[in-house]
């Protein structure tokens, strides 16, 4: 293909970029490239990539539909930028989880389940109908009982009361039916049922009046009230509503108390019998939808029928594609709201690879998470092929494989937050590794293996783990070192760990799940800083510290202490400003007047770690701080929302909360997820740290750096999904690097050769 060269209108023109960091960025990015944009977190990459280029494009695109169309959509402001010229359509890839729809699989978001419904709408056996006939989320299609669902909820009534005690003695555990509720005085004194007998004691009569009766008019203190059984009241108080919205501790009793069981007329394929009676080769859709996607595939290859070859040409590109971003090991009916971010990424980049569109801006944010490096190679001959189309691709990476595959780099830094969002370098990758910067030098930076690796004071034995893929596993995982837990994506890694580790009750999980909480919540709430930090404004000032809470007393009155008005417009999407009145700083005039050292609390809010270090040297606010620098967060502002960390920066904060607890076993999901390479080194030294203090630490991860520094290696496989699900070596990195022969061992050796 010929390649153009970069003049006039073949470069992306950048002049006084200033979102967020930015500091008066200019600097020209090649068209039909592939560039990685790179730095360490907080530099600007995502503030320069996502905030500037991608949403200047996407806006301007917006600008295009009528004034009525525009009106439905929400209103994007423009980017803080003096220029941008020669943009193209920009199409951004992100590790945003997937929506949690649970009507939302893998199938419907790639679009391979309405393909292989057309499929057997045609070549299916007996006909029964189009291809909506074959749809879960059909009227036509899907199962009457579960509605498509696949699962029914039940309830474990264990979880709602204690047979061995009477009503009188406290039986029911439901959050508001404690003795002397009114929902407790309304079983007991309805004279259905004893209130002195043990509820094991009950005759059949009275278990169905407590449990079951329907709504039923009695007399109550004198008042006129209905009676209903006790699971009769509990699904229509606790179970028909949105349960996201609950108060905690009803949250907590509902997750506890309802279980969900396949359906038992379909048996959780979702489909009604005429759907799952058509057949192809003896194959209904539901065993196809469940079928690991590589079988799939040879399923697919086989058929051979001229009247939807086509179709079928297509459903089978769709498919190997899937296989080769490393995604073979999932099903189509696997729910799209349980793919990690990596996954999702790179689920919504098989939708685009197979687009006719040529000539447009794909943005990737650092594509390579969550995967092995033998992934990592097919993730970048994905990258080239977008490019080879004719493609500008932008990627925000910190591995240093994706990187050496860039035609042009651009790095940011020199450092995170105020010291960064300047251009340290722009070129190729052989000038930057001649740069000088951060990166550059880290390039080929290698972390070497251990000289002595620790000693176990014991293990942990796994014994029979039979979690999705895992094929009767038993292993030892020891204890008092760092132990890393690798293998390919989808060979069973987080199963063994979470699935099977995890649940005992010593060990802290430490995921990139998203934190609960809402925009109100920031890491000077969330890590408990915000105490301290009242406390010492309500000392110097003498006043009361709930005036320094944008959740209490000193909020804005008209923003409710959030900084910005929401407006909801009905059926349009809403619109955010900021408060006029506060002008976004949260806090009433009168709290904004009381300083500390010069400083009133929205200015404390505003600084980063790293500023609050020096404004706060001693005590808890000093050893919190600490801590979140410990895990390289040091760049993070203390008042910005949770809702605006990516996964590794939350699982960065809840390690610096769990660092203040007992010594216990860590276990760690790909922690150096966003980290610049520069970083990780800081990451192994706080692990050290963990495991020198006297706990263990289990870490699920691909980057080589770790591997090398483990004491202790669990490598999964030898493949993905049915390939996978064994443990394939366990021993030193240094025994993998001279005797391993898994894909482990190969790029292992590659790395510290």
């Amino acid at each position: 293909m010929t390649r153009h060269t970069a003049d006039g209108h073949d470069v992306i023109e950048v002049r006084g970029a200033r979102e967020n960091n930015l500091a008066e960025v200019s600097l020209d990015i090649p068209k039909r490239r592939l560039t990685v944009f790179t730095g360490v977190s907080g530099s600007g990459k995502s503030s320069l990539v996502f905030g500037t280029i991608a949403a200047e494009s996407q806006r301007l695109i917006n600008e295009t539909y009528t004034a009525f169309v525009q009106s439905y959509m929400p209103a994007v402001p423009r980017p803080d930028v003096d220029a941008l010229r020669n943009l193209s359509a920009a199409i951004v890839v992100d590790q945003e989880r997937m929506g949690g729809n649970a009507r939302s699989t893998v199938g419907t978001a790639t679009d391979a389940s309405a393909m292989l419904r057309l499929v057997f709408s045609r070549l299916g056996v007996p006909h029964v109908g189009t291809s909506s006939a074959f749809s879960f989320n059909t009227a036509e299609g899907m199962c009457p009982r579960c509605e498509g669902l696949g699962k029914v909820s039940d309830i474990d009534l264990d979880q709602l009361f204690d047979r061995d005690l009477s009503l009188n003695e406290g039986a029911v555990t439901v959050p508001n039916f404690g003795v002397g509720t009114w929902y407790w005085k309304n079983i007991v004194q309805s004279g259905f049922v004893d209130p002195d007998v043990k509820l094991r004691d009950f005759t059949p009569q009275q278990w169905d009046d407590f449990l079951h009766k329907p709504a039923t008019k009695i007399e109550l203190n004198g008042l006129n009230t209905n009676y209903e059984g006790l699971l009769v009241k509990v699904r229509r108080l606790y179970l028909s509503k949105d349960k996201e919205a609950a108060q905690p501790h009803i949250r907590a009793f509902v997750e506890r108390a309802v279980t969900f069981t396949a359906c038992p007329d379909c048996g959780g394929a979702r489909l009604n019998p005429a759907a799952l009676s058509s057949k192809i080769d003896g194959m209904s859709i539901a065993d196809c939808s469940a079928l690991q996607i590589t079988d799939l595939a040879a399923f697919v290859r086989k058929l051979d029928a001229p009247s939807v070859a086509p179709l079928l040409a297509t459903l089978r590109e769709t498919l190997e594609s899937l296989v080769e971003v490393g995604l073979g090991y999932l099903s189509l009916d696997r729910a799209s709201g349980s793919l990690s971010g990596g996954e999702a990424q790179r689920v919504k980049m098989v939708r685009h690879l197979g687009s006719s569109l040529t000539d447009v801006t794909y943005v990737f944010d650092e594509p390579t998470v969550g995967l092995h490096p033998h992934d990592i190679r097919r993730m970048n001959d994905l990258l080239l092929g977008l490019r080879d189309k004719g493609n500008t691709v932008l990627v925000v990476e910190h591995k240093p494989e994706t990187i050496e595959i860039a035609d042009h780099v651009v790095d940011l830094g020199p450092g995170a937050g105020t010291a960064g969002g300047h251009i340290c370098y722009t070129g190729d990758v052989a000038g930057l590794r001649a740069s000088g910067t951060l990166t550059g030098r880290h390039l080929d930076h290698r972390v070497r293996l251990r000289e002595t690796v620790r000693t176990p004071t014991g293990h942990v034995s796994i014994e029979n783990a039979t979690r999705h893929n895992l094929k009767n596993v038993s292993v030892d995982v020891p204890l008092g070192v760092l132990t890393v837990v690798t293998g390919v994506a989808g060979s069973g890694k987080s199963s063994l760990i979470h699935g099977h580790l995890a649940a005992r009750e010593d060990v802290v999980s430490v995921d990139q799940s998203a934190i609960r909480g809402s925009r109100r919540s920031n890491p000077a709430t969330y890590t408990g800083l915000l105490d301290p930090i009242r406390t010492a404004f309500a000392k110097a000032n003498g006043v009361k510290p709930a005036l320094f809470s944008a959740n209490s007393e000193g909020a804005c009155p008209r923003c409710k202490g959030l900084g910005l008005i929401y407006t909801d417009l009905a059926m349009m999407a809403g619109v955010t400003t900021v408060c006029e009145q506060c002008e976004g700083r949260r806090f009433t005039p009168e709290v904004l007047g009381y300083t500390l050292r010069g400083k009133n609390i929205s200015d404390v809010l505003a600084m980063s770690v790293d500023e609050a270090r020096g404004f706060f040297t001693t005590g808890q606010a000093r050893t919190i701080l600490g801590r979140l620098a410990d895990v390289g967060l040091g760049y993070l502002g203390l008042g910005q929302p949770l809702t605006t960390l990516s996964g590794g920066e939350r699982q960065r904060l809840k390690l610096a909360i769990h660092m203040a607890e007992k010594a216990a076993t860590y276990v760690l999901d790909e922690p150096t997820t966003g980290l610049h390479l520069a970083d990780v080194d800081q990451l192994l030294a706080l692990l050290d740290r963990l495991v020198d203090a006297g706990n263990s630490v289990v870490v699920i991860e691909h980057h080589q750096a770790v591997m090398a520094h483990a004491d202790w290696i669990i490598d999964l496989g030898p493949g993905a999904g049915s390939d996978g699900g064994e443990v394939v070596f366990t021993g030193t990195p240094a025994d993998l690097v001279a005797h391993g022969d898994t894909l482990t061992a190969v790029h292992l050796r590659e790395y510290v050769a």
